[in-house]
């Protein structure tokens, strides 16, 4: 049979152990053949009178729409939906602080709570009183008519970029009247103006990084406590099956909080041990596992440890070594569901978005939290009971036990001696040539899972470029152990003397793809040590294997910022020069970013590395 290879070759082998497994492995050789007018964009379905196709000797679709149009149409619509599944994760978020806040016990970091107050100006007589209103006070401006612009924007954006948005006329309005009306402007023979659509994408984007990812992090922040930089076991080793192993997928760690505090308490220990296990763990995969890696001295009594990305999640399951799937957004493929049949793994879903065939649905609630862990509990506990009768586990040794992991702007900033300057010091010296974000999905298509990510990653830090990672991207790399202090061998002799003499890995894990918001965070204190725009910084950002639609959304803000942006594999836009032209060329003389595309790992960091070295020169370093 067939498999799409894996850069973690633990994967491989298991996989290959087991040629009777169905996973997105052996599916996808299966799906290799691509249809070419979708891969283009200009495969139109909006209304009775297609599927049209626009061919060079048929450039229209029977509306008239040309490629330009129908590819714009389709973009947009895509960057609407993640910016929709972004703003989906912010909103519960808020209504978690709102529903905490009104808890008599809740304790909350108020060092964050106390910098977004501030922000946002803010007044409240207790901190009770000031998470509620500044829970609201989210919520309001999500809530805004489009024609009202949000007010965080300009509190939170980069002066220097506000700037721009202001002249551009990029200003968001709010985020979810953004989104209602980028699906009224592409619906059937209504906005035929490309530009306008695209346009409308980056305001979206704008609204995803401000809101869906920044605000989204520190509201978490808030509600369990900041990351912070440790060493930590990550891949399938984290699993003890003397333990009922309870895998959460998804992105929302505000909704774990209940569930994660319950499972220590002494009832859930009694119940453990009925059932003959020594307790319960949590065990991550996909983003949410990855914020909880990020936070592991905050919830280190119940989590496990992060085991892996979106694509790993099939293979986990297949192992036998889990009891209980715990789903509350995306990243949860639909392939786990025969695996789960298959080994008598039930599953729960939290949030009905997320909500998968043959799954009990308990919707999450602050106030129903302790209700809800309890029959997650009573779920898990029944099913190890009758499982492990049985099920083999076949739990192969794989990952590392000393992954580096927790950054965050403050703690990398505190870890440098409370400033920037030593970093920027070693950038000025070429020590450390440049920054790479490396971040976003795993997908299958780019060579293999995780396969372009890694040969992009070791290129670049061979060229002494330091790499921050937020997404399935960390994952991806800290199996592959690339954020492990050992790493540094793999680098160029400047930044491996840099990492030694700091033993630190020349890849920063910045956790989940909520992250992204976070090294957002960095590039924008960066800059303004330097004093200048974002566009000007030594910085470039890969999502070398984009997976979904809000990696688009990631992406539209990227370009927003001013960002040169490479994807190994062309969102589907190929069809329309305009289109294509604009932001692979035009957008840089508007908001300084711009997508490159490169499917070849060595090619696509060359580019990435000259982009650098003209952003030095510029600068006179």
């Amino acid at each position: 049979m067939k498999l799409c290879p894996s850069a973690d070759k633990t994967i491989n082998k298991f996989l290959e152990e087991h040629p009777d497994l169905e996973t997105s492995f052996c599916r996808e050789p299966k799906q290799s053949v691509k249809c070419g007018f979708g891969l283009q964009g200009v495969c139109c379905r909006l209304c009775s009178n297609g599927p049209c196709r626009v061919l060079p000797d048929s450039p229209r679709g029977v509306c008239g729409a040309d490629s330009d149009t129908i590819v714009a149409r389709y973009f947009l619509r895509s960057v609407a939906a993640g910016a929709a599944c972004y703003l989906h994760v912010v909103e519960n978020a808020a209504r978690t602080l709102a529903e905490l806040a009104e808890e008599t016990d809740t304790s909350f970091n108020n060092q964050v709570l106390q910098e977004m107050v501030a922000v946002c100006q803010v007044e409240a007589d207790d901190y009770r009183e000031q998470a509620a209103v500044l829970a609201d006070y989210i919520l309001q401006d999500l809530y805004l008519p489009r024609s009202k612009k949000m007010t965080l924007v300009s509190k939170l954006a980069y002066k220097p970029r506000l700037a721009v948005w202001e002249k551009l006329n990029l200003m968001p309005g709010g985020a979810k009247s953004e989104v209602f009306d980028a699906l009224v402007k592409t619906s059937t023979n209504l906005s035929s103006d490309p530009l306008d659509m695209l346009l409308h994408a980056l305001r979206l984007g704008i609204a995803t990084g401000l809101y869906g990812l920044y605000l989204t992090n520190k509201l978490n922040d808030i509600i369990l406590g900041e990351p912070e930089i440790g060493t930590t076991k990550v891949g399938f080793s984290v699993i003890d099956p003397d333990y009922i192993n309870i895998m959460v997928t998804g992105h929302q760690h505000a909704l774990f909080k209940g569930i994660q505090d319950e499972l220590t308490a002494d009832w859930a220990k009694e119940l453990a041990e009925q059932v003959g296990a020594k307790g319960f763990k949590i065990v991550g995969c996909t983003c949410v596992g990855q914020d909880m890696e990020s936070r592991h001295t905050h919830c280190k009594q119940v989590f496990a440890g992060h085991a892996g990305n979106n694509f790993t999640s099939e293979v986990l399951l297949s192992t036998g070594a889990v009891d209980l799937v715990v789903s509350e957004f995306n990243c949860t493929i639909p392939g786990i569901e025969e695996v789960c049949n298959k080994l008598l793994v039930k599953q729960v879903c939290i949030d009905d978005v997320a909500k998968k065939k043959n799954a009990q649905l308990i919707p999450y609630t602050y106030d129903n939290g302790r209700v809800i862990a309890r029959l997650v509990a009573e779920e898990a506990a029944g099913s190890f009971k009758e499982r492990r009768k049985s099920v083999n586990i076949d739990l192969p040794e794989h990952g590392n036990d000393n992954s580096l992991t927790g950054f965050s702007e403050r703690n990398l900033r505190s870890f440098l001696g409370g400033n920037y300057e030593p970093l920027l010091k070693l950038i000025t010296e070429g020590k450390i040539k440049g920054v790479a974000g490396i971040v976003g999905c795993s997908n299958l298509t780019a060579g293999g899972h995780d396969v372009f990510t890694t040969g992009l990653t070791k290129e670049l830090i061979k060229n002494d470029i330091l790499v921050l990672s937020a997404g399935c991207t960390s994952s991806g790399l800290a199996n592959t152990g690339f954020m492990t202090p050992e790493a540094a061998e793999l680098a160029g002799d400047n930044l491996r003397q840099v990492c030694q003499s700091l033993n630190i890995p020349p890849v920063l894990n910045f956790g989940p793809c909520l992250g992204i918001g976070r090294l957002e965070e960095v590039a924008v204190a960066l800059a303004s040590a330097l004093n200048v725009d974002l566009p000007q910084l030594p910085l470039v950002l890969s999502a070398p294997q984009w997976l979904e639609e809000q990696a688009l959304a990631d992406g539209s803000f990227a370009l927003a910022l001013g960002l040169p942006l490479h994807l190994s594999l062309p969102p589907f836009i190929t069809g329309s020069k305009m289109v294509t032209k604009v932001l692979t060329e035009d957008l840089e003389t508007l908001t300084g970013g711009r997508v490159i595309v490169d499917g070849n790992v060595e090619t696509a960091a060359a580019k990435m590395i000259e982009i650098i070295s003209q952003k030095r020169a510029a600068l006179n370093i």
